[in-house]
Protein backbone atom coordinates (compact mmCIF):
# COMPACT_ATOMS: atom_id res chain seq x y z
CA UNK A 1 0.00 0.00 0.00
CA UNK A 2 1.42 3.36 -0.98
CA UNK A 3 1.85 5.74 1.93
CA UNK A 4 -0.10 8.96 1.72
CA UNK A 5 -0.27 11.58 4.48
CA UNK A 6 -4.03 11.74 3.93
CA UNK A 7 -4.34 8.22 5.35
CA UNK A 8 -3.15 9.54 8.68
CA UNK A 9 -5.81 12.13 9.30
CA UNK A 10 -8.72 10.01 10.58
CA UNK A 11 -6.50 8.51 13.26
CA UNK A 12 -5.06 11.71 14.71
CA UNK A 13 -6.06 12.70 18.25
CA UNK A 14 -7.00 16.26 19.00
CA UNK A 15 -4.20 18.67 18.24
CA UNK A 16 -5.44 21.21 20.79
CA UNK A 17 -3.58 20.05 23.90
CA UNK A 18 -0.45 18.01 24.52
CA UNK A 19 -0.44 14.66 26.21
CA UNK A 20 1.35 14.89 29.52
CA UNK A 21 2.00 12.12 32.06
CA UNK A 22 -0.49 12.38 34.92
CA UNK A 23 0.47 13.34 38.44
CA UNK A 24 0.75 10.27 40.66
CA UNK A 25 0.13 11.09 44.31
CA UNK A 26 3.25 10.39 46.36
CA UNK A 27 5.51 10.14 43.29
CA UNK A 28 7.93 12.38 41.42
CA UNK A 29 8.00 12.31 37.63
CA UNK A 30 11.64 11.55 36.76
CA UNK A 31 11.62 11.07 32.98
CA UNK A 32 9.04 11.10 30.20
CA UNK A 33 8.44 11.54 26.51
CA UNK A 34 5.20 13.06 25.24
CA UNK A 35 6.21 12.70 21.57
CA UNK A 36 6.06 16.32 20.53
CA UNK A 37 6.80 17.25 16.94
CA UNK A 38 5.21 17.87 13.57
CA UNK A 39 3.04 15.24 11.93
CA UNK A 40 4.88 12.51 9.99
CA UNK A 41 8.28 13.27 11.56
CA UNK A 42 10.51 10.93 13.55
CA UNK A 43 10.48 10.82 17.33
CA UNK A 44 13.39 12.35 19.22
CA UNK A 45 16.44 10.24 18.36
CA UNK A 46 18.22 11.57 21.41
CA UNK A 47 15.64 9.68 23.49
CA UNK A 48 15.04 6.68 21.23
CA UNK A 49 17.07 4.34 19.08
CA UNK A 50 14.86 3.55 16.08
CA UNK A 51 15.71 0.05 14.96
CA UNK A 52 16.49 -0.86 11.35
CA UNK A 53 16.69 -4.40 10.00
CA UNK A 54 15.45 -7.90 10.65
CA UNK A 55 16.21 -9.14 14.16
CA UNK A 56 15.55 -12.82 13.40
CA UNK A 57 13.86 -13.56 16.72
CA UNK A 58 10.77 -15.66 17.51
CA UNK A 59 10.38 -16.50 13.79
CA UNK A 60 8.83 -13.06 13.27
CA UNK A 61 8.24 -11.79 9.74
CA UNK A 62 8.79 -8.06 10.07
CA UNK A 63 11.80 -6.05 9.06
CA UNK A 64 12.07 -2.99 11.28
CA UNK A 65 12.38 0.37 9.56
CA UNK A 66 13.13 3.84 10.86
CA UNK A 67 11.07 5.34 8.05
CA UNK A 68 8.27 7.67 9.13
CA UNK A 69 5.97 5.26 7.30
CA UNK A 70 6.43 2.86 10.23
CA UNK A 71 7.49 5.13 13.13
CA UNK A 72 6.24 8.71 13.44
CA UNK A 73 4.94 11.32 15.79
CA UNK A 74 1.39 12.26 14.91
CA UNK A 75 1.50 16.01 15.37
CA UNK A 76 -0.98 15.48 18.21
CA UNK A 77 1.62 14.50 20.83
CA UNK A 78 1.44 10.78 20.21
CA UNK A 79 3.71 8.14 18.70
CA UNK A 80 2.37 5.84 15.98
CA UNK A 81 4.00 2.50 15.15
CA UNK A 82 2.47 1.14 11.96
CA UNK A 83 2.89 -2.31 10.35
CA UNK A 84 2.71 -2.56 6.54
CA UNK A 85 2.46 -5.59 4.28
CA UNK A 86 5.00 -5.40 1.47
CA UNK A 87 3.47 -5.75 -1.97
CA UNK A 88 6.12 -8.19 -3.23
CA UNK A 89 4.21 -11.46 -3.07
CA UNK A 90 6.60 -12.90 -0.48
CA UNK A 91 4.54 -12.26 2.65
CA UNK A 92 7.07 -9.70 3.91
CA UNK A 93 6.16 -6.92 6.36
CA UNK A 94 7.82 -3.78 7.67
CA UNK A 95 7.08 -2.29 11.06
CA UNK A 96 8.59 -0.18 13.85
CA UNK A 97 10.57 -0.67 17.04
CA UNK A 98 11.99 1.97 19.40
CA UNK A 99 14.41 1.39 22.28
CA UNK A 100 15.02 4.18 24.78
CA UNK A 101 18.48 5.63 25.19
CA UNK A 102 17.31 6.34 28.75
CA UNK A 103 17.84 3.69 31.40
CA UNK A 104 16.67 3.50 34.99
CA UNK A 105 17.18 1.27 38.00
CA UNK A 106 14.22 0.72 40.37
CA UNK A 107 15.09 2.78 43.44
CA UNK A 108 16.01 0.92 46.66
CA UNK A 109 13.74 1.72 49.59
CA UNK A 110 11.13 3.29 47.28
CA UNK A 111 8.43 2.49 44.77
CA UNK A 112 9.19 2.92 41.06
CA UNK A 113 6.64 3.11 38.24
CA UNK A 114 7.00 2.74 34.47
CA UNK A 115 3.82 3.73 32.63
CA UNK A 116 2.32 4.55 29.24
CA UNK A 117 -1.05 5.36 27.70
CA UNK A 118 -1.69 3.17 24.65
CA UNK A 119 -4.42 2.49 22.13
CA UNK A 120 -4.68 0.28 19.07
CA UNK A 121 -5.79 1.05 15.53
CA UNK A 122 -9.46 0.80 14.59
CA UNK A 123 -9.28 -2.16 12.22
CA UNK A 124 -11.69 -4.89 13.39
CA UNK A 125 -10.03 -7.30 15.81
CA UNK A 126 -10.69 -10.22 13.46
CA UNK A 127 -8.42 -8.58 10.85
CA UNK A 128 -5.32 -8.52 13.10
CA UNK A 129 -4.08 -12.11 12.91
CA UNK A 130 -0.31 -12.04 13.39
CA UNK A 131 -0.16 -8.46 14.73
CA UNK A 132 1.80 -8.28 18.01
CA UNK A 133 2.14 -4.86 19.72
CA UNK A 134 4.16 -4.53 22.93
CA UNK A 135 5.37 -2.11 25.61
CA UNK A 136 8.22 -3.65 27.59
CA UNK A 137 11.60 -3.44 29.30
CA UNK A 138 14.93 -5.23 28.88
CA UNK A 139 17.96 -5.34 31.16
CA UNK A 140 20.58 -2.91 29.88
CA UNK A 141 23.31 -5.53 30.27
CA UNK A 142 22.02 -7.06 27.02
CA UNK A 143 23.62 -4.05 25.30
CA UNK A 144 27.01 -4.75 26.85
CA UNK A 145 27.51 -8.45 26.20
CA UNK A 146 24.83 -9.97 28.42
CA UNK A 147 22.43 -12.66 27.29
CA UNK A 148 18.69 -13.33 27.34
CA UNK A 149 16.89 -14.24 29.55
CA UNK A 150 19.56 -13.69 32.20
CA UNK A 151 19.44 -9.92 31.50
CA UNK A 152 15.77 -9.82 32.54
CA UNK A 153 12.71 -8.85 30.53
CA UNK A 154 9.51 -7.28 31.85
CA UNK A 155 6.64 -7.19 29.38
CA UNK A 156 4.26 -4.51 30.63
CA UNK A 157 1.76 -5.03 27.81
CA UNK A 158 1.56 -7.49 24.95
CA UNK A 159 -1.45 -8.49 22.91
CA UNK A 160 -1.69 -10.74 19.87
CA UNK A 161 -4.02 -11.31 16.93
CA UNK A 162 -6.29 -8.43 17.89
CA UNK A 163 -7.51 -10.32 20.98
CA UNK A 164 -8.74 -7.92 23.63
CA UNK A 165 -6.55 -9.43 26.32
CA UNK A 166 -3.38 -7.82 27.65
CA UNK A 167 -0.49 -9.90 28.95
CA UNK A 168 2.15 -8.94 31.50
CA UNK A 169 5.10 -11.32 31.73
CA UNK A 170 8.45 -11.67 33.46
CA UNK A 171 11.34 -13.46 31.71
CA UNK A 172 14.50 -14.20 33.69
CA UNK A 173 17.18 -16.67 34.70
CA UNK A 174 18.12 -19.46 32.34
CA UNK A 175 16.74 -21.04 29.16
CA UNK A 176 15.03 -23.46 29.14
CA UNK A 177 13.28 -23.69 32.50
CA UNK A 178 14.82 -21.72 35.35
CA UNK A 179 12.93 -19.61 37.90
CA UNK A 180 10.79 -18.01 35.17
CA UNK A 181 9.91 -21.27 33.40
CA UNK A 182 11.38 -20.18 30.08
CA UNK A 183 10.42 -19.68 27.36
CA UNK A 184 6.89 -19.24 28.81
CA UNK A 185 7.86 -16.81 31.57
CA UNK A 186 5.85 -15.93 34.65
CA UNK A 187 2.77 -14.08 33.43
CA UNK A 188 -0.72 -12.84 34.05
CA UNK A 189 -3.37 -11.28 31.84
CA UNK A 190 -6.41 -9.04 31.86
CA UNK A 191 -9.35 -8.28 29.59
CA UNK A 192 -8.96 -5.05 27.59
CA UNK A 193 -12.37 -3.32 27.38
CA UNK A 194 -11.79 -1.95 23.87
CA UNK A 195 -9.09 -0.74 21.49
CA UNK A 196 -9.20 2.82 22.85
CA UNK A 197 -6.81 4.47 25.32
CA UNK A 198 -5.79 2.57 28.44
CA UNK A 199 -3.00 3.05 30.98
CA UNK A 200 -0.45 0.28 31.40
CA UNK A 201 1.82 0.35 34.45
CA UNK A 202 4.43 -1.75 36.19
CA UNK A 203 5.43 -0.93 39.76
CA UNK A 204 8.41 -2.08 41.81
CA UNK A 205 7.87 -1.92 45.59
CA UNK A 206 11.25 -2.04 47.29
CA UNK A 207 10.14 -0.23 50.45
CA UNK A 208 10.70 -3.25 52.69
CA UNK A 209 14.45 -3.19 52.06
CA UNK A 210 14.41 -6.97 51.68
CA UNK A 211 14.47 -8.62 48.24
CA UNK A 212 12.39 -11.54 49.57
CA UNK A 213 9.39 -9.32 50.31
CA UNK A 214 9.91 -6.85 47.45
CA UNK A 215 7.21 -7.00 44.77
CA UNK A 216 6.71 -6.19 41.09
CA UNK A 217 3.08 -5.57 40.06
CA UNK A 218 1.34 -5.07 36.70
CA UNK A 219 -1.71 -2.80 36.22
CA UNK A 220 -4.19 -1.77 33.55
CA UNK A 221 -6.09 1.44 34.32
CA UNK A 222 -4.97 1.19 37.95
CA UNK A 223 -6.23 -2.36 38.51
CA UNK A 224 -3.58 -4.95 39.34
CA UNK A 225 -3.61 -8.13 37.25
CA UNK A 226 -0.23 -9.76 37.96
CA UNK A 227 2.42 -9.79 40.69
CA UNK A 228 5.82 -11.38 41.26
CA UNK A 229 7.72 -11.17 44.56
CA UNK A 230 11.20 -12.19 45.53
CA UNK A 231 9.65 -15.00 47.52
CA UNK A 232 7.54 -16.30 44.62
CA UNK A 233 10.54 -16.18 42.26
CA UNK A 234 12.74 -17.75 44.92
CA UNK A 235 16.06 -16.89 43.28
CA UNK A 236 18.02 -13.82 44.36
CA UNK A 237 20.21 -13.49 41.26
CA UNK A 238 17.23 -13.46 38.88
CA UNK A 239 15.22 -11.06 41.05
CA UNK A 240 18.22 -8.74 41.43
CA UNK A 241 18.51 -8.43 37.63
CA UNK A 242 14.93 -7.19 37.27
CA UNK A 243 14.72 -5.00 40.36
CA UNK A 244 18.21 -3.68 41.04
CA UNK A 245 19.86 -3.25 37.64
CA UNK A 246 19.37 -0.73 34.77
CA UNK A 247 16.48 -1.28 32.36
CA UNK A 248 15.41 0.39 29.10
CA UNK A 249 12.03 0.88 27.42
CA UNK A 250 10.93 -0.79 24.18
CA UNK A 251 7.88 -0.01 22.03
CA UNK A 252 7.24 -2.14 18.97
CA UNK A 253 4.72 -3.89 16.74
CA UNK A 254 5.96 -7.31 15.66
CA UNK A 255 4.29 -9.32 12.90
CA UNK A 256 4.01 -13.09 13.00
CA UNK A 257 6.18 -15.29 15.16
CA UNK A 258 5.90 -18.24 17.48
CA UNK A 259 3.19 -16.80 19.71
CA UNK A 260 0.63 -15.15 17.40
CA UNK A 261 1.41 -17.19 14.30
CA UNK A 262 1.55 -15.54 10.90
CA UNK A 263 -0.92 -13.11 9.32
CA UNK A 264 -3.60 -14.57 7.09
CA UNK A 265 -5.48 -13.31 4.05
CA UNK A 266 -7.83 -11.29 6.30
CA UNK A 267 -5.03 -9.44 8.10
CA UNK A 268 -5.08 -5.71 7.42
CA UNK A 269 -2.05 -3.46 7.59
CA UNK A 270 -1.67 0.28 8.06
CA UNK A 271 -2.91 2.74 10.65
CA UNK A 272 -5.88 0.58 11.57
CA UNK A 273 -3.41 -2.02 12.89
CA UNK A 274 -1.02 0.40 14.58
CA UNK A 275 -0.10 0.89 18.23
CA UNK A 276 -0.41 4.51 19.31
CA UNK A 277 1.32 5.82 22.45
CA UNK A 278 0.38 9.01 24.28
CA UNK A 279 3.43 9.15 26.57
CA UNK A 280 5.99 6.99 28.33
CA UNK A 281 6.96 7.93 31.87
CA UNK A 282 9.15 6.90 34.80
CA UNK A 283 8.22 7.87 38.38
CA UNK A 284 9.83 7.35 41.80
CA UNK A 285 8.03 7.68 45.14
CA UNK A 286 8.80 10.58 47.48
Amino acid sequence: MRFSPSILLPFLPSLVSAWYPPTLQGYNLVWYDQFEGNSATSPNTGRWNIINGKLNVNHELETYSSSTKTVQVSGGYTLQIVPWRQQNGNGDWISGRLESTYTFTPAPGKKTVAQADIRFGSNPTNTKAGIWPAFWLLGNELRTGGSWPACGELDILETVNGDLRGYGTLHCGTFPGGPCNEPTGKGGSTVIPNQDWHTWKIEWDRTSGDWWTSKISWYMDGVKFHEVSGQSLNEWTAFDKISNKPLFFILNVAVGGDWPGNPNSNTKDGYGSMMEVGYVAHYVSN
